[in-house]
């Protein structure tokens, strides 16, 4: 099941940080983590998810079988605006928006990667 979100006013690159979290994960353990993030697209991509979740739903699947296949976040327009500068000079300030795909699929949630410390072995 597919949901998307188009011209989101944050910068992808922002956004990027949140969804990265999610990937891999069942809806359930995803809409709880983007509850307890403090990041200002959790909110809207737990959105996200659970309107997926509801197209999966109407569709005759079962929401608790679902996994966060992929989500995706893309550029989407740039809206542009003029500072003033000294010297009667005009800098751009680029506005970015995001354009984010989320695909839920049946499956079982990836385990969480262990990180190994790339630190000398103890002697």
């Amino acid at each position: 099941m597919k949901a998307t979100f188009s011209n989101y006013k944050q910068s992808p690159r922002k956004t990027r940080l949140v969804t990265d979290m999610v990937k891999g994960k069942s809806v359930a353990e995803a809409l709880i983590a983007l509850k307890f993030l403090g990041k200002r697209a959790s909110a809207p991509m737990a959105k996200l998810i659970a309107s997926a979740a509801a197209n999966a739903e109407k569709q005759g699947e079962d929401v608790r079988t679902l996994v966060v296949k992929n989500i995706t976040v893309d550029k989407g327009l740039v809206a542009t605006r003029f500072m003033p500068r000294a010297f009667g000079r005009a800098a751009p300030v680029r506005h970015r928006m995001s354009h984010v795909t989320v695909m839920l699929a049946k499956g079982s949630p990836k385990a969480a990667k262990k990180r190994v410390s790339k630190a000398a072995p103890k002697k």
